[in-house]
Order: C-alpha cells, then structure tokens, then sequence
C-alpha cells in the first residue's frame, strides 16, 4: 500500500489479468466468502471474454483472405469425393491439376457478383478482363465495340488439360471457342494437323451450318478459352448481321481446306 503508484498499478494489472485470463486468482489467494465469490465471478466473465477475443481474433484472420478459405473448402469436399468414389491415381492428380489451373487456388461466385452490379459497371468488368483476348484476336480488334462488349457479355470461361479433345467429329455442336491462351490442334479424318494458338477461334462452322462437326479438336497444352452458345451465338450475330459474313467467311475457307486435305492421298 505504501509502494509509489506505478507498482501498485501494476500489481493490480497483474491480479486482474490473472483473473480474466483464467490462469489463477492472482499473488495471493482470496480470503473469506466474499472474496472467493467475487473471484470465481471474475474468472467467469474473463473466460467469456477471453473466448469472444479468441473468435474474433480467428475470425479475423479467415476473412483477410476469404476467396483462398472458400477454395479450401471446395476442394476438400472434392478430395472427400475422390477418396469415397476411389478414383484412381492418374485421374485424381488430373483434377488436381484442372482445379489449380482453372481457380488458381481462389474461388468466386462471379455471376452473382457480376449479376448485382448496373450494366455499364458489368460490361466495364467484363472488358477488362478480356482486354487480352480482343487484343489478340483480329475478329474483336476490328469490330464495332457495340458488338464486342455484346460477344463478351455473353462468354463463359473454361480450362482444359492436355490430350483433352474440346471437340470431337461428328458430333452435335452447340459452342464455338475463342482462345485466350494454349494450343490446340484441328484434326481431320486425313490425320492433318492444324495448330490454332492465341487469338484463333474454332467451332463457328457447326453452328453456322447447323450440321455435325466436320473435325476434332484437341488440347496441346493447358488452355484457357473462352465459350459461346449457339443460341447466344445466333442472338448476338441477329443484331450484327455484317458480322455473321466475317464468320461465314472464315468458316467457308476452314470448310475449303477440310476438303481437300480429305481429298488428298
């Protein structure tokens, strides 16, 4: 009691956190009823609290990176799923692989996040993030920006590993692709090899047509494209009818060359 007033201030500090921290009841011990009453309630609402700053404090820290966590989460659930179905080695280290290129080890709800912004602000996005497709691709660079933003609006974003076959002849087609970054390889029944890169798209022959796929398409490597609908493919080309020529063209000469490698010995 007689000590200066920081030691006494410090002693005190000390009995409180030693209450609260519900690690003892201080430098000496209670004496009498009211102080083990008092000491236990103190105990108590330092436990509760200690607990509540624990929650927190974890809380906290998951949500500085919330994307990471989610995709955590996922993707335990899919190792769960491999483990209860016991899907071979090859194929669980290929889904691996398909998850780290295609989410890169985040996860989002991108079309709910895109569907709760204005349009201006989703369109904004949306070119932006495809500002390296249109870059490289001929077909978006010289085209009416109304149309491009409309092509865009409408894409969705897959991955394939590969040795994928993205198509396959002879089958009913129902997208075209864009490529925003691999190779793929077109094959004919001739066994002629066309390589598509950056910048290409294929598929548009089938929608424009309406008929079967004239020839398979395979993943050289990982690629990440970008695919359209035919029936966004037809909405969109209804309001852009000079650009359903840009496609027939293309498509035409593809048709041309497909020919004569089948024709060739």
């Amino acid at each position: 009691q007689n000590d200066s007033w920081g030691k006494q201030y410090s002693h005190a500090l000390f009995k409180a956190m030693s209450h609260m921290l519900c690690i003892g009841y201080g430098q000496q011990a209670p004496e009498g009823m009211t102080d083990v009453w008092l000491t236990m309630l103190s105990m108590i609402v330092g436990a509760t609290c200690y607990a509540m700053f624990i929650g927190h404090a974890t809380a906290l820290i998951q949500s500085l990176d919330s994307s990471r966590r989610q995709y955590q989460e996922k993707y335990k659930q899919v190792e769960q799923y491999m483990s209860f179905h016991k899907l071979p080695g090859d194929t669980r280290q290929r889904i691996h692989e398909y998850y780290e290129h295609r989410y890169q080890g985040k996860m989002f709800d991108e079309e709910n996040i895109l569907g709760e912004l204005s349009e201006p602000l989703k369109e904004e996005i949306i070119n932006f993030n495809c500002r390296n497709l249109v870059a490289n691709m001929p077909l978006f660079a010289n085209a009416d920006p109304n149309f491009v933003t409309a092509m865009l609006t409408k894409l969705r974003f897959e991955v394939f590993q590969p040795g994928d076959f993205i198509i396959r002849e002879g089958t009913v087609g129902k997208k075209m692709y864009f490529i925003q970054h691999g190779v793929v390889s077109i094959l004919t029944k001739g066994n002629k090899e066309t390589k598509l890169s950056d910048g290409s798209y294929f598929g548009e022959i089938c929608l424009l047509t309406r008929g079967r796929r004239t020839a398979s398409v395979r993943a050289d490597t990982y690629c990440r494209l970008y695919s359209l609908s035919v029936d966004n493919f037809n909405e969109v080309l209804e309001e852009y009818p000079m650009m359903r020529r840009a496609f027939e063209t293309v498509a035409m000469d593809r048709l041309d060359r497909i020919g004569e490698e089948r024709l060739t010995p």
